[in-house]
């Protein structure tokens, strides 16, 4: 029975999406250094075998979307992926950058006193448009970070997630790009719409966008650590394909397991016959953890659960029964 009650007991735990060993790098190393600390990170993700990859599927992976840039003990500055991709596009030398010249500074963060409250959490990454949350203890000390990454990870099958479709919270203005689009203009694109990928496109014979692939902004990342030519790689010779397309009618828990399976943050959605493109990303999946959205559903659950079982109670006995018709 759905725990309607206590709407709570429906949302992850913020102590189970921590993670507590994320990047760190001092302000004085180079963008460069940086790059390589996400570089080796993702290397060692790469190179497990695919039987611990399948155990791994059902365990919390390691954030490495952000690294926490720390003096002493203290935390003095975050820089992301979305970051790094501006800066490609921008064509700084990471050789020549500090990281202190770059990152973001202050840092919005959430007290460890506070993570029994998933709603604060929710409240600051809408706030401040951020992804990423360091959490900090009473000595001023960085506890760990928590992403949507991480959020979506530990979401729980009861989660309101089941009861909402992937229509409710898709993004319908996407930006595609044709497959012959440089890495470099796709980079120069995330930047200037702040998105966090880009679909590859191409018009078909009726002049509607059949979607190809997908680059994202880790993918732009990990071209510029393998030294690739961005101005010169074309997007459909790195782009992920096939793409996986949901269905506008799915259900959020299907999106999510499935983020889960292919290890992706977002997935397009496609409809009317591939005439129609949308996306869903981790960020949209955690708009429903809204508290007025939340409450709203619970309550036409409750709705919904009360007239059901008004309609199942048995009727009550005809009172002509027996009486002659003649």
């Amino acid at each position: 029975m759905l725990p309607l009650d206590n709407p709570l007991s429906w949302s992850p735990s913020l102590i189970e999406a921590i993670e507590r060993q994320p990047l760190v790098i001092s302000p004085t190393a180079s963008l460069m250094e940086l790059l390589d600390l996400t570089s080796q990170f993702r290397h060692q993700e790469c190179g497990l075998d695919d039987s611990f990859h399948e155990l791994k599927s059902y365990s919390i992976e390691r954030c490495s979307s952000c690294v926490l840039v720390v003096e002493g003990s203290q935390l003095c500055g975050i820089v992301t992926e979305r970051d790094l991709v501006k800066y490609l596009a921008q064509e700084l030398d990471f050789t020549a950058v500090s990281v202190a010249e770059v990152m973001v500074s202050p840092v919005i963060t959430l007290p460890e006193n506070a993570l029994n409250d998933i709603f604060a959490a929710l409240f600051l990454f809408r706030r401040y448009r951020i992804r990423h949350l360091p959490i900090i203890g009473d000595q001023g000390t960085v506890i760990g970070v928590i992403s949507h990454e991480r959020i979506r990870q530990v979401l729980r099958p009861a989660n309101l997630l089941k009861f909402r479709r992937v229509a409710d919270v898709m993004a319908t203005q996407i930006i595609t790009a044709p497959p012959q689009t440089s890495v470099f203009s796709l980079a120069k694109m995330m930047a200037s719409f702040k998105v966090s990928c880009i679909v590859i496109a191409q018009k078909n014979s009726e002049g509607d966008q059949a979607p190809l692939g997908i680059v994202t902004e880790r993918d732009i990342v990990q071209f510029k650590t393998l030294e690739i030519n961005l101005q010169q790689t074309p997007a459909h010779t790195v782009m992920s394909a096939p793409l996986f397309c949901l269905s506008p009618d799915d259900s959020l828990w299907k999106a999510h397991k499935e983020m889960q399976r292919l290890r992706v943050g977002r997935l397009v959605v496609s409809w009317n016959w591939g005439k129609s493109l949308g996306l869903i990303t981790q960020t949209s999946l955690l708009r429903i953890f809204d508290p007025i959205e939340m409450y709203g559903v619970i309550e036409n659950l409750q709705q919904t659960i009360h007239e059901l079982r008004q309609a199942a109670k048995p009727s009550p006995p005809d009172s002509t029964w027996g009486r002659s018709e003649f």
